[in-house]
Parts: C-alpha cells; sequence; structure tokens
C-alpha cells in the first residue's frame, strides 16, 4: 500500500510541475469545497468557513440539505460522536429553522476530540461554542443521559480523561493488576 501511495504521489507530482503555474490558480485545484459550506486544502485538515448559502425554498433543496447534515453528523468517523450527534440530528433536523442550521454546520465544522471533550463535559468549551444553540441541546442531552445511566464517579470532570484505570506504566497498589483494566 505504501508503494501504491509513492506511486500515485509522484504522478501528482509529475502533473503539477508539468503545468505552469497560472494553471493551478485558475482551475483552484488547492480549495476543492466540501458539502459546499467549507473548503479543505491538501495541507490542512481545518475548514475555512465560507458565507453559508441555506436554500430552504422549495422542498427538494430542503430535502438535499437535510440529507448532507444528517450524513455528515453521522459519518465523523468517531464513533461516539457518530451515534450521539447523528441521533439528534434525526431528531431535530425537521424542526431548525435557517439560524439554527447554519449553528449546526458550525458544529460539523469542529475537530472530533474538542468536540467530544467539550460535550462530554472533559473540557470547557470556549465562548464561541459554547453560546452555540445546537451545541447546547445536544450537550444537554447528553449530559441528561449521562446523569441517568452513569454513577458520578465513574464521570468526567471537568481537565480529568473519561477512562480513569487505562495506565499501564502506573504500577502501585492503586495501578492496575495486569493489561488495560
Amino acid at each position: 500500500m505504501a508503494s501504491f501511495r509513492k506511486a500515485a504521489f509522484n504522478v501528482y507530482r509529475v502533473i503539477i510541475s508539468n503545468k505552469p503555474t497560472n494553471f493551478i490558480a485558475s482551475t483552484n485545484l488547492l480549495h476543492k469545497p466540501l458539502f459546499c459550506y467549507s473548503s479543505f486544502t491538501p495541507f490542512s485538515s481545518h475548514p475555512q468557513t465560507q458565507s453559508l448559502e441555506i436554500d430552504l425554498s422549495n422542498e427538494e433543496s430542503k430535502r438535499r440539505l437535510f440529507n448532507l447534515l444528517l450524513y455528515r453528523s453521522k459519518q465523523r468517523g468517531f464513533l461516539e460522536l457518530d451515534l450521539v450527534l447523528g441521533k439528534w440530528v434525526e431528531d431535530n433536523i425537521h424542526a431548525l429553522d435557517e439560524d439554527r442550521i447554519k449553528a449546526l454546520i458550525h458544529v460539523l465544522d469542529l475537530e472530533n476530540p474538542d468536540l467530544w471533550k467539550w460535550i462530554s463535559g472533559q473540557e470547557q468549551p470556549p465562548e464561541s461554542v459554547s453560546t452555540n444553540p445546537v451545541f447546547t441541546a445536544v450537550r444537554e442531552r447528553v449530559m441528561k443521559n449521562l446523569d441517568s445511566h452513569s454513577a458520578p464517579e465513574v464521570r468526567a470532570t471537568p481537565g480529568q480523561p473519561w477512562v480513569r484505570g487505562w495506565d499501564d506504566i502506573k504500577k502501585g497498589q492503586d495501578g492496575p493488576v495486569s493489561g488495560n483494566q
């Protein structure tokens, strides 16, 4: 697989090197839109949010937008977020107005590890995220589920990791006897 990756990269380099530099700028190869709401560069995984044009004027455009947002919420590649966000979006997408849809897109553009820590209460979110109405609703649902299904002593506290006792290096009276327990 690594040799295929090297070969593909070499072909890409040859193709790019044979084109004039204005070709790259004119075809906008470095900024391909992702879901029409944010764009990625080949050198970064951080989205650069563009102005949002949300068309809720007819049923077909609504259906496409809702399907797109549902897909983005269920296919993040982070199982916990796939389940939490996917279920919330599935239950609430048809009740969202244009401002809430923009808030949802903002939440979906956040990085997975940070978003999970903020939603689960391991860390405090920044002000721009904590004032987001969609983030607040998702976090309230997660906290309600945690309150009803988990004991307080096994839950995360701000600044502490969620899972305790998974330290193989730590040996002693309070460390695991063997393996990851």
